[in-house]
C-alpha cells in the first residue's frame, strides 16, 4: 500500500485508467464482432455500415492510448480485408 499522497493520488489515478481502458476495448471488441457478423451475413449493405463504424471506433480509441496504432491498423486491416473478400465474391 502506498504511504506518500502523491503515491495515493497515483493508485486512484491509475484504478480510472484501467477501467476507462477496459470499456474501451470490449467497446472495440463488439465493433469488430457486429462488423465480421455482417460479413458472415453477407449482406454487403450492413457489412459496408458495420466497416465503417468499426473504422471510426477503433481509430478513436488508438487516438485516446488505449490500444497502440499498428494494432488498431492491423485490426482495420484484417476487417477490410474481409469485407474485399465479401465483394468480390459477390461479383
Amino acid at each position: 500500500m502506498a504511504n506518500h499522497k502523491s503515491a495515493i493520488k497515483r493508485m486512484r489515478q491509475n484504478e480510472k485508467r484501467k477501467l476507462r481502458n477496459k470499456a474501451r476495448k470490449t467497446r472495440i471488441k463488439n465493433l469488430v464482432k457486429a462488423a465480421e457478423t455482417a460479413i458472415a451475413d453477407k449482406a454487403a449493405d450492413k457489412a459496408q455500415e458495420q466497416l465503417k463504424l468499426a473504422q471510426k471506433g477503433i481509430s478513436k480509441i488508438a487516438s485516446k492510448g488505449a490500444i497502440h496504432k499498428r494494432k488498431a491498423a492491423r485490426k482495420i486491416s484484417r476487417l477490410t480485408k474481409k469485407f474485399n473478400a465479401l465483394t468480390r465474391a459477390a461479383n
